[in-house]
């Protein structure tokens, strides 16, 4: 399996700890944040996970930021992608078996690494359900259907 990573200067040493975790369970994980502490604009790296996703380049993304938010707001604009925050391991989890999620972000200052790899895992472990929750997702891609054909127009 293939993720992108990406981050801002907040997050640098939980990414590359994240990202070593990763690969040593065998994933490959392509870094797209940054590597600096230098203040570094989030947007640009959850727009390049999330291209990469949506393009098919990988089949998921991981997203850190300070608090997981501004990163996944970024990745969220770019079409089919949808994005979580999770500050727990059940959010995660769910977040896959419910709304198969296929970026996962979360924030630096907000937990810790242990509590991020479990999030990690819980994430890719599960496995989307379809089902009822099939009905939701097809909702959420009419929103952003129309919202693109709206762009589109203008």
């Amino acid at each position: 399996m293939k993720l992108a990573i990406g981050n801002d200067h907040v997050a640098v040493e939980m990414k590359k700890e994240i990202k070593e975790y990763l690969e040593e369970k065998g994933y490959e994980v392509i870094n797209v944040g940054t590597d600096s502490n230098e203040r570094f604009n989030y947007p640009v790296s959850g727009y390049k996970v999330a291209r990469m996703v949506a393009d098919g380049e990988v089949d998921g993304g991981i997203l850190i930021c300070g608090t997981g938010v501004g990163i996944s707001l970024s990745a969220n604009k770019v079409h089919g992608i949808r994005a979580c925050v999770c500050s727990d391991p059940y959010t995660a989890k769910l977040s896959k078996q419910h709304n198969n999620t296929n970026i996962i972000a979360f924030g630096a200052r907000v937990i810790g690494i242990e509590t991020a790899k479990m999030i990690v895992d819980e994430w890719l472990n599960a496995r989307y359900e379809g089902g009822r929750h099939q009905i939701r997702i097809d909702q959420i891609r009419e929103i952003e259907e129309t919202q693109h054909l709206k762009a589109a127009e203008e």
